[in-house]
């Protein structure tokens, strides 16, 4: 069930009017139904796996809590090797097979070995979660004493595919504060607007530059470097806009219900650095990552070498989190050596004076969040493009600039010749409109411009949103990137 479908249009409010006019006692569990229910509308037997996943860690989570302190490590370690093992078979036992083929035929040998385990949806996120809900009970949380919240706090179906991420205080809190909520019109008020613009960022805006994207990059060699460049420049917006509106919808849905879910995306594309931008893109992995990865490796307790050792392993097993495939490896590997050049050059610039005066300058900001952001797209193409070869060759055309024009198309602009959809043109124009408007518009978003409009002019937003996607919808809506995830 995606989000962008009539059928979830449909059982959003179908849900929610039942949790409004339900006993406050059968609220949550009658959520807890929907939201198996949402999860079986992809494959219904896979429902078994989150269920049977929550029995077990809710199992753990208390056999955790109440064991001696001698037991303890014993315990969390088995919790987490069960997580672990579950998301190894289901994630990445086709990849790991199929790597030890290719390996053992370097040698010779082609045994052309694989396995075919269907990927359960959401199974990365959600077994971050208990990883994270048992890590707590390690450190001296008390655990979840009800199946139903705990079950519920895994399974919410709002952010229940894609995130983002839930850190189970928080959210335990606002379930159990169930005896005090009361239905409100401000529920509506920040629901609805969010949900609307978060289907416009994937109806109007993603699933229309998929189409540069897919067109460019089923036949790379046929385009030159500006316009490998454009398509960088398309994939950054499209998985932003995917990404967070899929952020928007989840947050916003989660408002009917009384229910606030933190924020996942911070204007990521105005980050000065690498580091700033992994602060604001994707903000609940990146800070589970820092929490439950990269400060018990050894976070910057250690030396230099040490911290850069620590960032690198964090990323590069973030990138493979993100998929089985080496690929995101890559991405995540690249993603860590930028956190390591951006931290040496940050230690390196204060030691000089006139540099540091220079760095904390107008110019320089204006230049830093131009050439992250490019660094930022250079990474995406290792993200998007499968084929590592392949992958490299375009980055390395994007940079050198060989091939100013297409190749063999003397100057001719393969992205407007007359024979291609009219919608590639008009994509370019929207590639062009977000690169000049990012910066001024995410400012005025900083600013909080947009939420403190008067209502007369939010609801006419909305409508002409809403217009705008019935009128413009794509022939072929694209499921959301991060499901595959």
């Amino acid at each position: 069930m995606l989000f962008a479908s009539l059928e979830y249009m449909l059982f959003l409010p179908a849900v929610v009017f039942l949790y409004w006019i339900l006993p406050r006692k059968f609220r949550l569990p009658m959520l807890l139904i929907a939201s198996w229910y949402f999860y079986m509308s992809w494959v219904p037997a896979m429902v078994l796996l989150i269920i049977g996943m929550t029995v077990i860690n809710f199992f753990l989570g208390k056999w955790l809590y109440g064991a001696d302190e001698s037991k303890r490590r014993t315990i969390f370690g088995i919790g987490l090797a069960v997580n672990l093992l579950s998301l190894g078979i289901f994630k990445y036992a086709n990849f790991l097979v199929s790597s030890t083929s290719g390996l053992v035929g370097l040698f010779g040998h082609n045994p052309h070995w694989s396995v075919n385990i269907l990927l359960p949806l959401a199974i990365s996120f959600f077994t971050f979660e208990f990883i994270h809900y048992l890590f707590e009970i390690y450190r001296g949380n008390k655990p979840i004493d009800s199946f139903v919240l705990f079950a519920l706090f895994a399974a919410f179906f709002p952010t229940q595919i894609a995130g983002p991420i839930k850190r189970y205080p928080d959210f335990v809190k606002q379930m159990k504060a169930e005896a005090d909520k009361r239905i409100s019109l401000s529920m509506f008020d920040r629901g609805v607007p969010l949900i609307i613009i978060g289907l416009a960022k994937k109806i109007l805006l993603a699933d229309n530059l998929a189409v540069i994207v897919s067109m460019v990059l089923k036949d790379p060699s046929a385009y030159g470097s500006p316009e490998l460049w454009l398509t960088a420049y398309a994939f950054a917006f499209q998985i932003y806009f995917d990404f967070s509106g899929y952020t928007d919808i989840a947050r916003g849905s989660a408002m009917l219900f009384g229910y606030d879910i933190p924020i996942n995306f911070n204007m990521p594309y105005i980050a000065k650095n690498m580091s700033d931008f992994w602060h604001r893109w994707h903000i609940s992995l990146s800070t589970w990552l820092r929490d439950y990865l990269f400060i018990p490796l050894g976070g910057s307790r250690g030396g230099r070498w040490q911290t850069n050792r620590n960032l690198f392993l964090t990323m590069a097993l973030g990138g493979l989190w993100h998929g089985a495939a080496w690929n995101f490896v890559v991405w995540g590997v690249y993603h860590g050596l930028a956190l390591i050049v951006h931290r040496e050059f940050s230690a390196w610039s204060t030691r000089s004076r006139l540099l540091a005066s220079f760095v904390e300058g107008k110019i320089w900001n204006l230049i830093s969040i131009i050439f992250t952001f490019h660094v930022v797209c250079i990474g995406w193409i290792f993200f998007r493009v499968e084929n590592i070869g392949t992958a490299f060759s375009i980055v390395r055309r994007m940079v050198i600039w060989k091939n100013i024009y297409s190749p063999g198309l003397a100057h001719d602009f393969v992205m407007l010749k007359p024979q291609l959809p009219v919608i590639v043109p008009v994509t370019l124009l929207i590639i062009a409109g977000l690169l000049v408007l990012n910066i001024p518009v995410s400012k005025l978003n900083e600013r909080r411009f947009f939420l403190n409009l008067p209502a007369p002019l939010k609801a006419a937003f909305c409508a002409a949103l809403v217009i705008a996607m019935v009128t413009f919808l794509p022939d072929n809506s694209q499921p959301f990137i991060y499901f595959q995830f």
